[in-house]
């Protein structure tokens, strides 16, 4: 089980001080926010990708990268890529170098978008979301499996004898979660590839996620991955902690009462009680959680959202040590304790090199200027001992 934060990155006025903070204080904020996540002990940092104010992460490779290198062990992702409005050819070719760069430490989710400006600033019709999510995605899932590509579309112009470079570290694409509040489209997209299914699981009530969650397993087994609990789930979650409950409510009040997702709507006790907002102590935190697993079984990675809303950085990172010290300790054994033996673990890239490869040696792309790399179909890339021995998986 991971367990991780997760940043719309959100560029929010702080409704009890009255300040907004720029652009440059945010984003070294979110590097120190991630940088806190390992240092806490949780596994995952993940940010968003926002291309209209009141939002900074356009770049999440580049931000990504940044805070891979400044951290150890922490794997980095996003929440959300979107495989609408961007070039599956670009997100092949940067999350790759972040695959290398972050030595595997990496995955990544995709997801549409819903913020219909944004399309035409990228040449894209919203009104085609979810044509232009699947074809897209085909051609990425391709991008990274062959080393020569001929493909046509009707979203983007057609490719011959293209190689997407540089080539998945170790001949192993990341690992792709695909994200949606509600689409089970996407669910099924997710399911047909054998990737990870992530709700969202902030804004809407559970029964919604769980939803969308069985439908995902199902079509995970109907497609002969695994049973429905080897299916690889991943789920958001909120919370606001305190030392005490009532100084928790106190203290989030003014953040939710303003928040421009759901200020102005139910009340923050209404709130909490129809989503999987946990306003409150430690243990209040841990029991919400755990009603997760009561309710969609095991599951892979639980990601908190904890930036937002104009919460100052101090507050945010006091709020790490919290959750770090005394809630995720407690939710790590007490889930291991529930886990189902058939139940798959959270994929690294450690484990998917393993998977491919077994005890042998991963492949090692490498260009061959000698061997007709100019010829339409041919591969540009040298044979290694792994495919001479191999031949049948490449």
């Amino acid at each position: 089980m991971q367990f991780g934060i997760m940043s719309v990155s959100d560029i929010t006025r702080d409704p009890v001080t009255g300040v907004t903070p720029s652009e440059a204080e945010r984003i070294d904020a979110v590097v120190q926010i991630a940088q806190k996540t390992e240092e806490v002990g949780m596994d995952v940092f993940a940010i968003g990708e926002h291309h209209n104010p009141p939002f900074f992460s356009s770049s999440p490779t580049t931000l990504l990268a940044h805070i891979a290198a400044l951290t150890n062990r922490l794997i980095v992702s996003t929440s959300t890529t979107l495989i609408t409005t961007n070039d599956p050819v670009r997100i092949a070719e940067e999350y790759a170098m972040l695959q290398h760069l972050s030595k595997g430490r990496m995955d990544l989710m995709l997801g549409r978008g819903n913020t219909a400006p944004v399309y035409p600033w990228f040449g894209q019709d919203i009104r085609q979301g979810l044509p232009l999510a699947l074809e897209n995605y085909n051609l990425l899932h391709r991008l990274w499996r062959e080393d020569v590509v001929d493909w046509e579309g009707q979203f983007r112009s057609a490719l011959q004898g293209f190689t997407s470079t540089p080539r998945p570290l170790d001949d192993v694409p990341p690992f792709v979660w695909h994200g949606s509040i509600r689409t089970p489209e996407i669910a099924e997209q997710a399911a047909f590839y054998g990737n990870g299914f992530f709700a969202n699981h902030i804004f809407w009530p559970t029964s919604h996620s769980l939803r969308l969650i069985n439908f995902y397993r199902q079509r995970f087994e109907h497609y002969g991955h695994g049973t429905k609990k080897q299916a690889i789930v991943g789920l958001g979650g909120q919370a606001y902690i305190a030392k005490r409950s009532q100084d928790a409510v106190r203290e989030f009040r003014p953040y939710f009462d303003e928040a421009p997702v759901y200020g102005n709507g139910p009340s923050l006790e209404d709130f909490s009680q129809m989503t999987p907002l946990t306003v409150g102590s430690p243990q209040e935190v841990i029991e919400k959680t755990l009603t997760f697993h009561d309710t969609f079984g095991d599951y892979q990675r639980q990601l908190f959202l904890m930036d937002h809303a104009g919460l100052p950085l101090k507050t945010v990172l006091n709020q790490l040590d919290l959750l770090g010290s005394e809630v995720i300790p407690v939710l790590r054994k007490e889930l291991e304790s529930r886990r189902d033996p058939e139940s798959a673990d959270a994929p690294t890239h450690a484990s998917l090199v393993q998977a491919k490869y077994g005890d042998q040696p991963a492949r090692q792309p490498r260009p061959n200027a000698n061997r007709g790399d100019n010829v339409t179909g041919a591969s540009p890339y040298q044979d290694s001992e792994v495919e001479a021995e191999y031949p049948s998986i490449y």
